[in-house]
């Protein structure tokens, strides 16, 4: 296994998503593990290192999923377990699609560990899924109807990638949380029911490429060597220690410093002056073979979401005058409290300071904010947080414009343009979007049938109309439309990233595949066991599976990390070979066991009907489970 550098966009949150409960593990000292498999040195036993864990998550059905995370502990070889998390702490996974975060840096006996186990509590969950556009709050279940409290799920290592912690040589483990593998949901009862099957992964070799974000109070600067250090706390957590962590910037790094943007060592010196305490979120990438995390942009003090202002997250869907409708907001109280609400108005001034990553000199004002645009807004929560509707105050406050993701499919382009019919923005409905307002003038008002990007000098060689296809970038300002958008990345139908699902039912089934084997997977498509799922997803295009003209041929990707995962009762496996995934499959197929899941992440090319999957979950019952 070769070390690698794991790329991070420079603009917070631009890149994608997994499924629930999940995590990874990153930090400074990092990545011991790009080397190890079988035994520790015994020489070590009696030493201490680090080991990072991150979190992130697979794309799921919920638009908030937040439990508390009560223990993650590792376990040796020779059964020794360690308890890796020192706090409790509660998480919305669902925020995690589209980046991982440094969850704990923790000092643990050096060793080799072959397994952990997580243990997740959903006593206070906040679940909700969306329902004809609007969030709704859930009911969670167990595969046999009862309400889930507490749920422990053991993670077991591949034989051949342990997890090695030695002196100066920090171990990485991600743990991967995948939503849409580890539940079933039911809109078509009151209130939803959601049947949670939790499906996490561990590994020490991240198959996905997210955007990475520390959180944390500062401990110290150092000028001369252009870093900083902090004490982990993931998610918005007030208080905590989640282990240490050096930050490492360059003449490059973005800073914002209570409101106000600097770059290179200039921002490291106004983090020294804001001095110990002040709380910092820093975007960036993690280098493996050096070692080290490096910034590209960072938040402190004012500038970091409820400090001296409440935050509200989340996408423009309405704007009149001064005043925003914000849907699907993560609000960050001063007082410490996370919530979230579906509907949030907010008001905006003259006086509210506009901000957008990647451009720190632009001189923006109010205009900037559109329809669509996903936004990070502080201000002063004025009405009863309970309320449907809340109500917030920005004109004192500041509004950050955040990468915002659109996908439909492909009208027509030419040079610098594109024309897409809209299916989703960040992946919500379209319908729940008012443009009014939006154009010159009422006729050029963005129109989601026929939504115009300005492209610039992207490259358009493998767009094809009529076929699905994402980009990333910026609503263009209120009231100037057209275009409508301004595309930063586009991804086109060849490069989207494919996620075919399918259930057998609760039961599941004996016989899911026609064949299987080092060649592939073949589905039996005619199995009457098969459930509601049955879809590839592609760039917001659903696939139905039973549309095709055959089933799909499912291999494994030639060039990326590859995952493969099968899950039993509450253990789970992990395989980066693919003939050993597949002779391990046909072995617990043994026409006893049954099959009640599969998932698969990778591309999909429709011409040939083949899925090419660098991630495959699968979900086996035991016969004695029956």
């Amino acid at each position: 296994m070769s070390c690698q550098k794991m790329p991070v966009s420079r603009q917070p949150g631009l890149f994608k998503p997994l499924l629930l409960l999940m995590m990874s593990a990153v930090f400074t000292w990092l990545l011991s593990s790009c080397s190890g498999t079988g035994g520790a040195d015994p020489l070590l036993e009696d030493e201490s290192g680090t080991v990072i864990v991150t979190l992130t998550d697979a794309e799921g059905d919920f638009v908030t999923y937040s439990v508390d995370i009560l223990s993650l502990t590792l376990e040796k070889a020779n059964g020794t377990v360690v308890e890796t998390l020192p706090n409790a702490a509660t998480l919305d996974f669902a925020q995690y699609i589209n980046l991982t975060e440094f969850f704990t840096a923790a000092q643990i006996p050096n060793g080799s560990y072959v397994r952990g186990t997580i243990t997740l509590d959903y006593t206070n969950a906040d679940i909700q899924v969306e329902v004809d556009g609007a969030a709704v709050p859930a009911t969670i279940v167990d595969a046999d109807g009862n309400p889930i409290t507490t749920y422990e799920l053991d993670i077991e290592l591949e034989d051949q990638h342990h997890l090695i912690v030695a002196p100066g040589r920090p171990g990485l483990l991600n743990i991967d949380f995948d939503l849409e593998a580890s539940h079933e949901v039911d809109t078509s009862q009151s209130p939803p029911l959601v049947t949670a099957m939790p499906f996490l992964v561990g590994d020490i070799d991240p198959v996905d490429e997210k955007d990475i974000r520390l959180r944390g109070p500062l401990l110290r600067v150092d000028l001369d060597a252009l870093t900083y250090d902090i004490n982990v706390r993931p998610w918005h957590r007030p208080n905590g220690n989640f282990g240490r962590v050096t930050v490492h910037i360059d003449d490059s790094t973005e800073f914002e410093v209570n409101q106000t943007a600097y770059t290179g060592i200039e921002g490291l010196r106004a983090l020294d002056e804001a001095g110990p305490g002040t709380p910092t979120v820093a975007f960036g990438t993690l280098t493996v073979a050096e070692r080290l995390f490096l910034a590209a942009t960072v938040y402190a003090g004012d500038s970091v979401p409820g400090h001296r202002f409440d935050m509200a997250r989340g996408n423009v869907v309405a704007r009149e005058g001064n005043l925003l409708t914000v849907r699907g907001a993560t609000i960050v109280r001063r007082s410490g409290s996370i919530i979230f609400n579906d509907n949030v108005k907010v008001l905006i001034g003259d006086d509210t300071r506009v901000t957008k990553p990647g451009h720190p000199d632009a001189d923006l004002d109010i205009s900037a904010i559109s329809v669509g645009q996903r936004v990070q807004i502080f201000g002063e929560v004025t009405s009863d947080p309970a309320i449907p509707v809340l109500e917030m105050d920005a004109t004192a406050g500041a509004v950050r414009l955040l990468t915002t993701r659109i996908a439909g499919t492909v009208n027509n382009f030419s040079t610098g343009y594109l024309s897409m019919a809209l299916r989703s923005i960040d992946r919500r409905r379209i319908d729940i979007f008012d443009f009014t307002g939006t154009g010159m003038t009422p006729g050029q008002d963005a129109n989601p049938a026929d939504y115009e990007v300005a492209t610039g000098n992207l490259s358009l060689d493998t767009i094809l109309p009529g076929t699905a296809a994402r980009v990333f970038g910026f609503v263009r300002p209120f009231g100037a439309a057209p275009e409508d958008f301004e595309g930063r990345t586009v991804i086109s139908i060849t490069d989207l990233r494919a996620r075919l699902g399918i259930g057998w039912g609760v039961a599941g089934t004996t016989a899911p595949f026609l064949s299987i084997g080092p060649d592939g997977l073949v589905l039996d498509l005619e199995n009457p066991s098969i459930g509601e799922r049955h879809h590839i997803l592609l760039g917001g295009v659903v696939i139905d599976l039973f549309d095709l003209a055959g089933s799909p041929l499912i291999v494994p990707a030639d060039q990326r990390p590859m995952r493969f995962a099968i899950k039993q009762g509450r253990r789970v496996q992990v395989f980066r070979d693919f003939d050993r995934f597949t002779e391990t499959l046909t072995r617990l197929l043994d026409g006893a066991n049954t099959m009640r899941a599969m998932y698969v992440g990778g591309g999909y090319d429709q011409a040939s009907n083949v899925v090419t999957a660098h991630k495959i979950s699968v979900h086996i019952i035991p016969a004695s489970d029956g």
